[in-house]
């Protein structure tokens, strides 16, 4: 358990440069509010308060510390979080950092709830929820205030206390079909609020000690990039792990809900009898797309008009999507290696391994060096000596939990509960497959194994549902506990962040596949927003397990390995998310599918999607958007690894211990 950090606010230099401003800038100390300053004509600022302030990590020299206003135009009511201008000599945390951070006219009709927080020890913090299900970082507030944050909220829009949770408080908490059915899954629910008036006549003067406004506002339910930066790191005693701790696991839930709750619309889908070819052929998409059809739709088709693809899409994929080659077989994979078993040229490896993926016998050496357990430099005899090494440390940790006696384990509630869990994933993975198939089976009990020793080594993640199949086929490859372990382990670090409780790994994900969409397709990207689906929960399977459900097993390890050769991009992920709904474009748009519609639709493409043609498109599209659609991409996204330089990778408060 780490200390939490403590320090004199003297010592800010955010804090130091607010106070220096005086009654100018600084509300009555009682209260915190103002009541008679205006911003523009019509606009009124209800409330204002200083040194409100966001902790990107852990260290208190990074901390950003600005001003807060609820602002009245009309009958809306909006939220700005503006940070000071930088006036320390803290060098790791430019401008540009500051920038991102920025909190622009927010109207409360896109906020879902807001979460008041107060630790025993520490200042008060809240957690802004959006109704797209997307959260702003913790505003914690130096010199108090909270209370009278949420009073004056109140006063302008309907606010009340959460019945399940006393310190949440809904906004605009009215009931509609998509809230209900997010909330049968315990994901944020999103309302539908008519429109209101947008703050742009409203100017955010620059003070002193207050950041210039950039040309970037967040609006229609969607963030910059900084509420989702894979470097956010929170203090040990993580606010954001409250929000929706379980919706990892609930996820599950959504094909079954979605299924049920629709099943007098749709149909069971058919196959149409063409294959690739013939679809190709008569321009159609390399995805079997499932049909759904009712009166309704048939007469919705009638009238709709598709908004043309802006990238013409096929021609594009024609021009950059090279077409994909036979597996790396063991007579050429020996040529990249030197006498002593170096690999000469990584990157022309992984390129070859991108086009063309590896033969299935050669993979346990191979995938050793695409997941990061073996470095491509290393010689024979290094690996061998790292396997023994490697070994006596597996054991070691898996000593840990194997030395826990009932009587301790009664007491141990953080491990009964992860065992159970993992006890009760590890009997439904994979088990189709001969090599996970039949009752007390081996394999089954190394995968539990290893997983539980996963929960040990990485203690502050533990076990979520959906790790067990990332690493059945890793075992399925390696065939050895301590290097699946080890392999497990590496994969880990880059894909550990999609299993955080605060979501942040699969936040910067979804927020990015928005991005890219709307660079990509902005009249797909449109679609999404008039039909309220910027959230992209529909993406969530794909992006957390990496498509595992929606190939056979060996198209997945097939896609796996080119998506860890990281060739074009560490995130090529995101472009073959984008690749998809390009394909299906027509058929959403066309049949107008509204969130539950589409999120069944998505369910339904499993193992009706062309894996070679994809990977080109997705291709395409990265060398297409090139340096813009890196933009796209907060730093630090996954599966890039993230930039520890001290920070907690995990920094989640345990329960128990």
């Amino acid at each position: 358990m780490h200390e939490l950090e403590l320090h004199d606010l003297s010592d800010d230099a955010d804090y130091a440069a607010s106070q220096q401003q005086g009654s100018a800038s600084m509300m009555r100390s009682d209260s915190g509010r103002q009541s008679s300053s205006s911003e523009s004509d019509g606009a009124e600022v209800v409330y204002m308060k200083d040194n409100v302030t966001i902790h990107p990590t852990q260290f208190a020299s990074e901390r950003i510390s600005g001003r807060l206003k609820l602002i009245k135009q009309s009958s809306s009511l909006f939220m700005t979080w503006i940070p000071y201008k930088a006036q320390n000599s803290n060098a790791r945390l430019c401008e540009k950092d500051r920038n991102l951070y920025t909190i622009r006219a927010v109207p409360f009709t896109e906020v879902r709830s807001i979460r008041r927080h107060t630790p025993a020890l520490g200042w008060q913090y809240i957690i802004v929820v959006l109704s797209s299900g997307l959260a702003f970082p913790p505003l914690y507030f130096y010199n108090g205030g909270v209370k009278e944050f949420l009073a004056t909220i109140k006063q302008h829009v309907f606010l009340m206390r959460s019945a399940d949770d006393a310190n949440v408080f809904l906004v605009n908490d009215f009931e509609n079909p998509l809230q209900r059915t997010l909330s049968s899954l315990e994901l944020p629910r999103a309302v539908s609020v008519a429109s209101e008036p947008s703050l742009s006549s409203i100017s955010e003067a620059p003070s002193d000690g207050n950041q210039e406004r950039s040309s970037e506002d967040v609006r229609d339910g969607t963030l910059s990039a900084s509420q989702f930066n894979g470097r956010q790191r929170q203090k040990v005693q993580d606010p954001a792990r409250d929000l929706s701790i379980q919706v990892l696991e609930k996820f599950s839930l959504v094909t079954k809900f979605a299924r049920e709750t629709t099943s007098q619309l749709f149909r069971e889908n058919h196959n149409n009898g063409f294959n690739v070819l013939e679809r190709r052929n008569n321009n159609q998409s390399p995805i079997e797309c499932p049909q759904i059809s009712s009166h309704t739709t048939e007469k919705i088709l009638d009238e709709t008009h598709v908004a043309a693809d802006p990238l013409e899409f096929d021609k594009l994929t024609l021009v950059w999507g090279k077409p994909r080659q036979p597996p790396l077989g063991y007579e050429e994979w020996v040529t990249f290696l030197d006498s002593e078993g170096r690999v000469m040229d990584s990157k022309a490896l992984r390129k070859r391994i991108f086009y063309g993926g590896v033969e299935h016998s050669l993979r346990k050496e191979v995938w050793a060096f695409l997941l990061g357990y073996h470095a491509y430099d290393s010689t024979f005899a290094e690996r061998e000596y790292l396997r023994s090494v490697r070994k006596s440390e597996y054991e070691n940790v898996k000593t840990q939990w194997q030395s826990i006696s009932s009587e301790q384990a009664k007491r141990f509630t953080k491990f009964r509960e992860r065992k159970g869990l993992i006890d009760k994933d590890v009997v439904r993975t994979d088990r189709s497959l001969s090599f996970y198939d039949g009752d007390d089976n081996p394999n089954v009990n190394l995968l539990r194994d290893i997983l539980l020793t996963y929960s040990f080594y990485n203690f502050d993640l533990g076990y979520c549902q959906g790790m067990s199949d990332l690493l059945s086929p890793i075992l399925y490859v390696m065939e050895d506990e301590s290097e699946s372990f080890w392999c497990f382990v590496s994969l880990m670090e880059r894909l550990g962040p999609n299993f955080n409780r605060d979501q942040n790994g699969m936040h910067s994900q979804l927020f990015a596949i928005t991005k890219l969409v709307e660079l990509l397709d902005s009249p797909l990207h449109n679609y999404f927003k008039q039909h309220d689906c910027l959230n992209y929960f529909f993406c969530f399977r794909w992006v957390l397990i990496q498509f595992k459900r929606e190939f056979e097993y060996e198209k997945t390890m097939r896609l796996w390995e080119v998506f860890w050769t990281h060739y074009l991009t560490e995130h090529l992920h995101l472009y073959v998310c984008v690749a998809i709904l390009k394909r299906c474009r027509n058929k959403i748009m066309g049949e107008q599918m509204d969130f539950d519609t589409l999120l069944k639709f998505i369910n339904e493409l499993s193992g009706h999607i062309d894996l070679d043609s994809v990977l080109r498109d997705a291709e395409a599209l990265c060398i297409c958007a090139g340096e813009n659609g890196a933009a796209c991409i907060p730093p630090g996204t996954p599966p890039s690894l993230p930039d520890d330089e001290g920070l907690l990778l995990y920094p989640q408060e345990d329960d128990v211990l």
